[in-house]
């Protein structure tokens, strides 16, 4: 543990992306597989589940430290992260040890699954004196599964790269599936990541292992400029951008696997999608995207819907282990194919996107499967003309793809082979009601807000105003009043210095305090923009948007001229 407590603290002292891949280089060059291979999944986003309620762990990090439990939450205040205060808060150790990260994991941390709690709190107190500060901070965000560290997966395969002598590229493919829940790490899966290769010999895939998903860059131009930047229109196939769940169907051996772009397994969960793809020949892997799509005739027009239902219908099914047939029939899946990246078992990856487009349609006709379709136009502002029916449509934009390019690994330096050319997000003028510190460097600073709109326009601003100096005063609203009403969380799109001017804001208008959260005296408007917006009864509003991020402070605009539920249903109806 000492050594991944190292590695965490010089990968969280540095924004530099070389120091960054240095320290995990150095790691790797020290840690033996067992260590490493347990190292490799955490870093890469893999999820430790929770072991130990957060509440047991505050209650006994205050019977250790023997202080009170509102002397607990003033440190909790002031500190902002969970984690770091029990840490700090407890008695030194004074039975060190130099127990591995692999030890701590598997012999020690997850056996603690099903037993009392009585055992639990006796185990996690002695672990505790095992380990200085850092390697508490780290064990409870472990143990409460909680881990998060400043470093992306390309990075990690970069230094795993750099420490076996091989190309990145290869890692990321061996990664494909790394940190799926359902296999441990182990020292075999680890050295089978930084294996040497032979010259010209192909990588051997696992059964169901899928390929590193290729990524677009964003595209921020006007159309006028799109020509000298990217060239003739005839040069790009164009798609829309659908708004599912990115994923690969691999069909090998008679089996099929349905792989997320998180890379987790998610089979079991579409069933629809296998059905499908029993029509494959062996050794075929499909990438496009998961999506709800009703075949039923509309009840009213008798028509068959042209356009995929709405992404939160489809989350109803992300999250579900036990598919049932009335999910099936209320949220039917389809997998929409716009790649071919394997056919017959020969990794096709290398072909240009025009070549693969054609075997790509050659191969799915006649079957079942959607096929993204391609756009044609005369010029990149026809295209921009007809991505204004993007919300009509139910899509999120175009794709553009340039015709010769070959099928990447993860977002490359190489601009210009993908792009994603999105529409504007929804926006909505909002006030700020509840904010609570963020994490990691921003653990002190209130950086993570709740948004809220009026129920109705306000009459005026005297009414308004008196709706305020209520608030101000903790009174509860009345039902059918005038009131403020929360719908929505963002903690992202303002600068560094902007959420340390809004944080003093919040100290000095903080009305009450419940945990981590603050309530805050409606003073700052922002603009809120979002990706899409759903009616949702588990919130308050009724209404859920997707992908919320702060666009500006509003400071030209007073809290009485923010939206109201009103201007939300009305993009509910675009």
């Amino acid at each position: 543990m000492k050594r991944f407590a190292r590695l965490f603290s010089e990968l969280d002292a540095t924004t530099s992306t070389n120091e960054k891949v240095e320290a995990l280089t150095r790691y790797f060059d020290e840690a033996p597989p067992r260590d490493a291979a347990w190292a490799v999944y955490f870093l890469s986003g893999g999820k430790p589940r929770q072991v130990v309620k957060t509440a047991s762990l505050v209650t006994l990090a205050c019977q250790m430290a023997q202080i009170e439990y509102w002397l607990f939450d003033e440190a909790y205040q002031q500190v902002g992260d969970l984690a770091e205060t029990i840490a700090l808060v407890l008695p030194r150790g004074d039975e060190p040890s130099d127990v591995g990260l692999a030890t701590w994991v598997e012999d020690r941390l997850l056996p603690l699954r099903g037993l009392p709690e009585e055992e639990v709190a006796q185990r996690v107190a002695g672990y505790w004196q095992e380990l200085d500060t850092l390697g508490r901070f780290l064990l409870i965000k472990l143990v409460g599964g909680g881990f998060r560290v400043g470093v992306s997966k390309l990075l990690v395969q970069r230094a795993l790269a750099t420490h076996a002598g091989i190309d990145a590229k290869r890692v990321a493919q061996r990664m494909m599936g790394y940190t799926d829940g359902k296999a441990m790490p182990s020292p075999e899966r680890y050295e089978a990541l930084i294996a040497k290769a032979e010259e010209g010999v192909p990588e051997q895939r696992d059964e169901g292992q899928p390929y590193p998903f290729f990524l677009a860059h964003q595209l921020d131009l006007p159309p006028e400029l799109f020509t000298p930047r990217l060239g003739p229109v005839g040069d790009w196939m164009v798609e829309w951008k659908y708004d599912g769940i990115r994923g690969q169907v691999v069909k090998r051996h008679g089996k099929v696997w349905v792989w997320s772009r998180g890379e987790e397994l998610v089979t079991d969960r579409f069933p629809e999608i296998v059905a499908l793809a029993q029509q494959l020949p062996d050794g075929t892997v499909l990438d496009g995207e998961i999506l709800v799509w009703k075949d039923a005739p509309d009840p009213e027009s008798g028509e068959l819907p042209d356009r995929p239902a709405p992404f939160s219908l489809l989350q109803q099914r992300i999250g579900r282990k036990n598919i049932t047939r009335k999910i099936l029939a209320e949220a039917p899946v389809s997998f929409m194919a716009y790649d071919l990246l394997e056919q017959g078992g020969e990794d096709v990856r290398g072909l240009t996107q025009r070549e693969r487009r054609q075997r790509l349609e050659a191969l799915l006709a006649g079957t079942r499967f959607r096929l993204s379709p391609v756009e044609t136009a005369a010029s990149w502002l026809e295209f921009a003309q007809r991505r204004g029916q993007s919300r009509e449509r139910g899509v999120e934009g175009f794709m553009l793809k340039r015709q010769d390019a070959a099928y990447g690994t993860g977002r490359t330096k190489a601009e210009g082979l993908w792009w994603k050319w999105k529409i504007e997000p929804m926006t909505v003028d909002c006030v700020l009601v509840y904010a609570q510190a963020g994490h990691g460097r921003r653990a002190s600073v209130y950086t993570d807000y709740t948004f809220a709109v009026w129920s109705r326009p306000p009459a005026s601003k005297e009414e308004a105003d008196a709706v305020l100096a209520a608030i101000a005063r903790k009174e509860p609203a009345q039902p059918g009043a005038l009131q403020l009403v929360a719908f929505a969380k963002a903690y992202s799109g303002l600068t560094d210095e902007e959420f340390r001017k809004v944080d003093a804001i919040i100290r000095k208008n903080t009305l009450e305090k419940f945990g981590p959260v603050r309530s805050v005296k409606p003073s700052l408007v922002f603009e809120l923009g979002f990706e899409g917006i759903n009616r949702s009864p588990r919130h308050k509003s009724g209404i859920a948007v997707r992908f919320p991020r702060m666009l500006r402070i509003r400071h030209d605009k007073p809290v009485h001229e923010a939206d109201s539920l009103e201007q939300l249903e009305t993009l509910l109806k675009l």
